[in-house]
This record gives C-alpha cells, sequence and structure tokens, in this order.
C-alpha cells in the first residue's frame, strides 16, 4: 500500500488561507504596536501643547515608517491590506456612537454627521460621547492600520521595481 505524500489542492488551499490570516493578523499587531509605542512615548514626554491633528498625523506617519522598514525587509502582500481592519473598526465605532443618546454635556441635539465628526475628529470641539476619547479609540488606531498599509505598499513597489531592474 503505497502512501501518498503529495499535498491535495485543498490542504494546500487550507494552508495558504490560514498562512494569510496569520500574516494578516500579524502586520495588524505590529502597526498598533508601532502606534502604542507612539501613545506611550506621548504620554511620557506629555507635550501639553500638541494638537489633536499633529498626533493624528504622527498617527500616520509612524507606523507607515515601521511598515516600509519591516516589509522593506520582509516582503509580504498581505502587510498592505491591513487598512481593511481599520476601516471596519471605524464602522464598527461609528454605529456604536450613532446608536448613543445625546444629551447635555454629550452632542446635544447633533445630527449623525455632526455626532460622528465631533466625536471622531473633535472638531470643531469634542461631542461628549465616549469620554471625548474617540481619537484615541477610533480615529488614531484606524490611521495608524492605513498608514502601515501605505509604507507597506511604498516598501512592496520599490522592492518590485529594484527586481525588474536586475
Amino acid at each position: 500500500m503505497a502512501t501518498n505524500l503529495e499535498m491535495s489542492e485543498e490542504d494546500q488551499a487550507s494552508d495558504r488561507l490560514s498562512g494569510q490570516a496569520l500574516s494578516f493578523f500579524l502586520h495588524t499587531g505590529i502597526a498598533l504596536g508601532a502606534w502604542i509605542a507612539l501613545m506611550l512615548l506621548g504620554y511620557a514626554l506629555q507635550p501639553s501643547s500638541m494638537s489633536q491633528s499633529a498626533i493624528l498625523l504622527l498617527s500616520l506617519v509612524v507606523p507607515l515608517i515601521v511598515g516600509f522598514v519591516f516589509v522593506r525587509r520582509k516582503p509580504d502582500t498581505m502587510a498592505a491590506n491591513i487598512w481593511l481592519a481599520g476601516l471596519i473598526w471605524v464602522l464598527i465605532v461609528c454605529l456604536w456612537i450613532l446608536d448613543m443618546p445625546t444629551g447635555p454635556n454629550a452632542c446635544n441635539a447633533c445630527g449623525a454627521s455632526e455626532k460622528l465628526t465631533r466625536t471622531l475628529l473633535s472638531i470643531p470641539k469634542p461631542s461628549g460621547l465616549i469620554d471625548n476619547n474617540g481619537p484615541f479609540f477610533c480615529t488614531w488606531p484606524a490611521a495608524a492600520l492605513l498608514g502601515y498599509s501605505i509604507g507597506a505598499r511604498l516598501a512592496l513597489r520599490r522592492k518590485k521595481s529594484a527586481g525588474s531592474e536586475s
């Protein structure tokens, strides 16, 4: 009785899928880890005059650099797709915010778009919903995932162009 040592197509597809899922979560963890490191650095330095727009920009740029460096060393096409996790997270938080009641000190009489912009971006002023932590819980981590994806895409593009020149 001969044993078949070759993997079937189903087994190979299953291995590829689990490898892709693992890669997706690994890159998501790296991007969020870079963002958490940035937040811890900010907490340690406590810059009092740092605007939320500057923090949003840093939340995008620092993971972008980390993603570029990481994917440059170890190319992985899945790294460029983690922005989807950020999008899904923003959509979940938006649904949660839209379901919240308004009242005094909680975006009294706000429409849906004003509720979201004041909660997630604090524009023109914070809404009072989720203790004014909308940027910290939603906007900045989503920006980190987007930034990491952009950095990974740039690294992959640079690798591809460097490979085609050889």
